[in-house]
């Protein structure tokens, strides 16, 4: 069943939705005015941790995120990421975690300060966008933990914690960097990519090889190693191409991207100039 004031799923024997009071069937329910505002899912019942409606566009290439605030409803996001907003929307930016966060968050390539937009007076938007070509997924956290490899966050709903954990020699040869980005709590997350997202459930004992560098998130109560490609011993692996892979087991929800930055900027690097000034393609560049 579908909430019919803010559009989530609930079950269908519920009286009331758990996300934003509305009651579900019977003459309370059918009494509300249908809404009025050009943003979707608006009504009465609000409070602040009611669903954040959005929409993602231009998908998978050049995705942007549409976030629809409802009044004195707020959106966190990773700096530089806002494409655009109502003029009544509020931005504020603070170093998530004080001082001590903001040095964590460096660790990880992310930018030390986290924005947060808050819809003042009346109901507004914000549109967001990852600084590389790609997708934007996103995950509806139900009191739930994603590891994030860096990069990869764009926002979150105001509710989540976000913080950074130390992932160790395995989570820096698997391509994700030697920290992670910890989200957790209930809400919406917005993940972003180089290149597409595909979504992967594992099953309880499942297990899943990803090549280095295409992961994007992985749920906390999933398990990974590091293995050789192939099992026919270290030089057919390299040979292969593939080299080391990330072993994933289930239960639990894994995004993957479908390019790896760090492979592209390799096929790049020749048409570069070098210390000497000339291109890998022998033309002389002056600047």
């Amino acid at each position: 069943m579908i909430c019919s004031n803010c559009r989530a799923q609930i079950n269908d024997d519920a009286r009331f939705c758990i996300y934003c009071g509305t009651p579900v069937g019977g003459p309370s329910a059918q009494a509300q005015p249908p809404s009025s505002s050009p943003y979707p899912g608006y009504g009465g019942g609000y409070h602040p941790d009611q669903t954040i409606h959005y929409e993602i566009e231009h998908q998978p290439s050049f995705s942007l995120a549409i976030l629809y605030l409802q009044p004195e409803q707020s959106i966190k996001a990773e700096a530089g990421a806002m494409v655009s907003m109502s003029a009544n929307i509020e931005l504020q930016s603070q170093m998530q975690g004080g001082l001590f966060g903001a040095l964590k968050r460096a660790v990880v390539s992310e930018s030390a300060f986290i924005n947060t937009f808050t819809a003042r007076g009346g109901p507004g938007e914000v549109t967001l966008a990852p600084s590389t070509p790609g997708d934007i997924a996103s995950i509806d956290l139900r009191n739930q933990t994603f590891f994030v490899q860096s990069g990869s966050y764009l926002a979150s709903a105001a509710s989540l914690n976000i913080d950074t954990k130390f992932g160790g020699a395995r989570s820096f040869f698997s391509g994700e960097g030697l920290f992670l980005i910890a989200v957790s709590g209930s809400g919406l997350l917005l993940l972003s990519s180089f290149g597409a997202i595909r979504k992967k459930r594992l099953a309880p004992g499942e297990r899943y090889l990803v090549d280095t560098g295409h992961i994007v998130a992985f749920e906390s109560t999933v398990q990974y190693t590091l293995r050789k490609a192939s099992q026919q011993g270290f030089f057919r692996s390299m040979v292969s191409g593939e080299g080391f892979v990330a072993e994933y087991s289930g239960p639990g929800e894994i995004l993957l991207q479908t390019r790896n930055l760090a492979a592209f900027a390799g096929i790049l690097k020749p048409f570069f100039p070098n210390q000497g000034g000339s291109s890998g393609s022998g033309i002389k560049l002056d600047f």
